[in-house]
């Protein structure tokens, strides 16, 4: 048993499962911190690395699935949304909301459904690459799938 059959990691692998993409998860020993450092060890483009971004909007988990290769415009979504302020949220948010660390965060897996939207840009990419619930894992999904599995609200975010 690794650290990887319990946890966070574990819990997506069965929400992968059960939306019915399938276990695609990686594990990497020496870590995928950054969208960088997963490009790099996956050997792909930086811009189809998905990135879990968590905000708080007025106290309200936001989660922002943008590519790695893009910077989310905030005041950007908060007009679109027709929204206040959207902040950066903590750690300790992030953790609370989603039941995973910052830096290692999935799309799913979270245990209440998170408000999400989707970065059109990524669907530019046959195949995406995403977090899968803690520094040393990712998995792979297509864009279409990633939009069924997350019922986000597909938005321009830069």
């Amino acid at each position: 048993m690794t650290e990887h059959d319990d946890g966070p990691v574990a819990i997506v692998r069965a929400a992968l499962v059960a939306a019915g993409v399938g276990d695609t998860v990686r594990t990497f020993p020496a870590g995928v911190p950054t969208a960088s450092a997963a490009a790099e060890a996956l050997g792909c483009d930086l811009a189809a690395i998905t990135n879990s971004l968590i905000f708080d909007l007025g106290g309200e988990p936001l989660l922002i699935l943008a590519s790695g290769a893009a910077r989310v415009d905030t005041k950007l979504v908060a007009e679109k949304l027709g929204a206040g302020r959207i902040r950066r949220a903590s750690p300790d948010f992030v953790l609370q909301h989603t039941g995973q660390a910052v830096g290692g965060v999935a799309p799913v897996g979270h245990p209440e459904k998170v408000r999400t939207l989707l970065d059109t840009s990524l669907q530019e990419h046959q195949r995406l690459w995403a977090g899968a619930g803690d520094h040393h894992s990712m998995f792979s999904i297509t864009y279409a799938e990633l939009l069924r599995i997350t019922e986000a609200r597909e938005l321009k975010v830069r």
